[in-house]
């Protein structure tokens, strides 16, 4: 049996007047979904436990930007229309079930891909052009763990006591830093460090990236807006869900106080997801090992890379 706690919080910080970040959780089987679209100005905290079928469980953050309310409209069509498409409840019938992949990290795939779609058309209005969103989905079934990523929002694994960033932020920045132009340590106060080179909404078209993850017994993962990861680094958010391992949401009302007391610039969303069960393998100190998916093959072959510890 595989077992999977999530525990889901966000706020809007300090500085922002309207929270633009939104977040997803998704019980496949029950087609049940809570997001957290009436978190305006307050803390909400959504704990829910599944007990994981074929069909999967699909958590998510996706953070919103553009003029007046557009990026919380993005966000919000983001985590909407996922969820619709992967639960076949789309009453416009525009994607077809039969072009997804068997896997649930396809499906994803593909319904982020036409969330993006949905979205650039929305932002072809006057009162919402330029919006856009971030994802970061996170699919699991008894086969394994798969992400999808679009923008900067990051999926943390933490195991055997130590913590990995297993996403990579698609910004303007970490290309600076990959083609070894500036140091991780200047990317931290660069002036354009909140550009991201893809958003959902931004281009007609996308390109997510895809890979999967072989999960472990007592895994947490943590997933996030820039709201956090900008304020708290890796070594950090490990501490602090450690501080609260028995209570996984308090770890995430924690997380998002700490990321307050350190500014809270922007708007905190995160997802922190346990995988327990007796069907998990145990841990060991192998290095973890990501199977990243092209573009070209999300529905059939796929390359391997390496995880990166923060």
């Amino acid at each position: 049996m595989l077992i999977v706690e999530a525990h889901a919080t966000s706020h809007v910080g300090r500085l922002r007047p309207e929270n633009e970040d939104n977040f997803l959780m998704l019980n496949l089987s029950s087609t049940e979904t809570w997001t957290g679209e009436d978190s305006h100005d307050q803390l909400i905290v959504e704990s829910q436990r599944f007990e994981v079928d074929d069909l999967g469980v699909v958590v998510a953050v996706s953070d919103g930007m553009g003029g007046a309310l557009a990026g919380e409209v993005a966000s919000q069509m983001a985590v909407e229309t996922v969820s619709t498409v992967l639960i076949g409840d789309d009453p416009e019938q525009t994607i077809s079930p039969d072009s997804f992949s068997d896997s649930l990290v396809g499906k994803l795939y593909d319904a982020t891909v036409y969330a993006n779609h949905k979205i650039h058309q929305k932002g072809r209005e006057p009162e919402f052009q330029g919006m856009g969103a971030t994802f970061t989905g996170v699919a699991v079934t008894p086969d394994g763990v798969g992400i999808v990523q679009i923008g900067d929002s990051r999926t943390y694994l933490i195991r055997n006591a130590k913590i990995y960033q297993v996403t990579k932020d698609q910004s303007l920045v970490q290309q600076l830093i990959d083609s070894g132009q500036i140091s991780e340590e200047e990317a931290e106060t660069h002036a354009l460090r909140n550009v991201i080179l893809q958003a959902l909404g931004a281009q007609n078209e996308i390109f997510p990236v895809a890979a999967n993850l072989a999960p472990c017994r007592d895994d947490i993962l943590v997933t996030c807006s820039d709201g956090l990861s900008n304020k708290i680094e890796g070594v950090d958010i490990q501490r602090i869900v450690f501080d609260h391992l028995d209570d996984l949401k308090m770890a995430a009302v924690e997380l998002v106080k700490e990321a307050n007391e350190r500014g809270g610039e922007d708007n905190i969303t995160l997802v922190i997801t346990k995988l327990s069960g007796s069907s998990l393998p145990e841990a060991t100190d192998e290095e973890i090992e990501l199977e990243v998916i092209s573009p070209d093959s999300i529905h059939d072959t796929a390359e391997q890379d390496t995880a990166e510890i923060v």
